[in-house]
């Protein structure tokens, strides 16, 4: 049995999620709350923290039974086959969701000359622009010590700065 991550039609992640759950296969589709503003008021709603994404817990052999809900496009693939996320790393996502406050949790990435702040760690609260993104690794350059560093965002929390 493994995590797979299966691809949606847009805003149809939540339907596709109980769906699945109807049919009996173990789904997860990680949800945020956030406070919206309304033409009258604020209300609180759940929405997708990876759009058009949810993750389908099976065996190989029963991957093509998701096709029987309507939303569900394919299995993101990588390398040519389907991707498939090690349950330590949906455990740390179930935990992340549990642990902070959702208002500060976006899922990203990261390009070439954004600004960040380094949150944890020995370069903890410096400022750096991002050279490259590979993968789990920045190349990070620190203009106040003159250094460019190789940073591993499973090991490290870095935080994308606002353009001014």
């Amino acid at each position: 049995m493994n995590w797979y991550v299966i691809y949606t039609k847009s805003r149809c992640e939540k339907a596709v999620s109980d769906k699945l759950s109807l049919s009996g296969i173990e789904v997860y589709c990680p949800l945020l709350k956030r406070k919206k503003l309304w033409s009258d008021r604020w209300k609180w709603v759940e929405e997708p923290l990876f759009r058009s994404y949810c993750f389908v817990y099976l065996d190989e052999k029963e991957r093509e039974k998701v096709f029987a809900v309507p939303g569900v496009v394919r299995f993101l693939q990588h390398c040519g086959k389907p991707a498939v996320i090690r349950n330590k790393e949906m455990e740390l996502l179930k935990s992340w969701l549990i642990q902070y406050d959702h208002s500060s949790i976006e899922a990203g990435t990261f390009n070439s000359n954004d600004r960040i702040m380094i949150k944890s760690g020995a370069l903890m609260d410096k400022e750096a622009e991002v050279l490259e993104s590979k993968g789990n690794y920045l190349t990070l350059y620190l203009q106040d010590l003159g250094l460019q560093v190789k940073v591993d965002l499973r090991k490290n929390v870095v935080e994308k700065l606002k353009a001014s």
